[in-house]
């Protein structure tokens, strides 16, 4: 079983490399605070985690933290602590030398998922629930630029964004508001053409290879991954069938334009078209 999963590790970084080498320039550009943004760093067991939201990254920075000492069970830290506790450490909060050090020693692991799957789970999460951050801030500008004839009360709250418009913004070039990590290219969020990471682990394969990698790092034993749901947790979780119902919404061209907005995500983690 390890010879296996070893096995499917060295296909996944040789393709990530190679889609690198086929699609960006070769010069190594200087990797900066920004390209490690959004990489946690766990000292003790010297792991760099890359979060991809809507990917397990609520319950990979549980184990974090268990790993660091910081909690004795992943079941006991809550969904608000996770978040907004700032317990573990960027690697932007590093010095120049904390940082290079840490990328040329410590192990690097991303975890990714199917990209309209994705896509979807985040839209459901931050526009089906009520959210005092996406429905005034996305929400309103979203409904306001792509809603013909909008109530009053529907511009006021920025509640109840239809996935067609959400789709809509997602495409704009010139969109209202920005661009949100939750439905950024991983591409854009790891940099994996810049950083050489050590292990490459899929959604889809979740408790396989979650677990596999915490046998790399000598996890403790009883440490195995949390499977539970974070959030809306009496709600199914987004599948490639709810996934299918949301994209039948959309027009074969917004469909396409779609895959192409994520088009090197689907070729980078060989996720094969919809």
């Amino acid at each position: 079983k390890w010879k296996s999963l070893y096995q499917t590790q060295r296909e996944r970084k040789r393709l990530m490399r190679e889609t690198c080498s086929k699609y960006k320039s070769n010069n190594r550009r200087i990797i900066t605070p920004y390209h490690v943004s959004r990489i946690f760093v766990e000292d003790k067991y010297r792991v760099l985690y890359c979060e991809v939201p809507k990917a397990g990254c609520s319950n990979w920075k549980r184990v974090l933290m268990v790993l660091n000492g910081l909690a004795s069970s992943t079941k006991d830290i809550q969904h608000n602590t996770v978040h907004y506790g700032n317990y573990l450490k960027r690697l932007d909060g590093f010095d120049h030398k904390g940082i290079y050090h840490r990328l040329n020693t410590y192990t690097k692991m991303l975890f990714i998922r199917e990209p309209f799957e994705k896509l979807v789970s985040a839209f459901r999460d931050k526009f089906e629930h009520p959210n005092n951050y996406y429905h005034p801030v996305f929400g309103k500008a979203i409904i306001s630029r792509y809603r013909v004839n909008a109530t009053k009360e529907a511009l006021r709250t920025g509640s109840g964004v239809q996935f067609k418009e959400f789709i809509q913004y997602l495409l704009d070039v010139h969109r209202p508001v920005g661009m949100d990590i939750h439905w950024d290219h991983v591409n854009r969020l790891c940099s994996p053409c810049l950083i050489d990471y050590d292990f490459v682990g899929k959604f889809e394969s979740m408790e396989e290879d979650a677990n596999f990698f915490l046998h790399l790092i000598g996890a403790p034993q009883n440490l195995t991954f949390p499977t539970f749901k974070d959030r809306h947790s009496n709600e199914e979780r987004t599948t490639p069938k709810i996934t299918q119902q949301y994209f039948a919404q959309l027009s074969p061209a917004q469909r396409q334009r779609s895959y192409d907005f994520y088009y090197m995500d689907y070729l980078m983690f060989n996720y094969s078209k919809p």
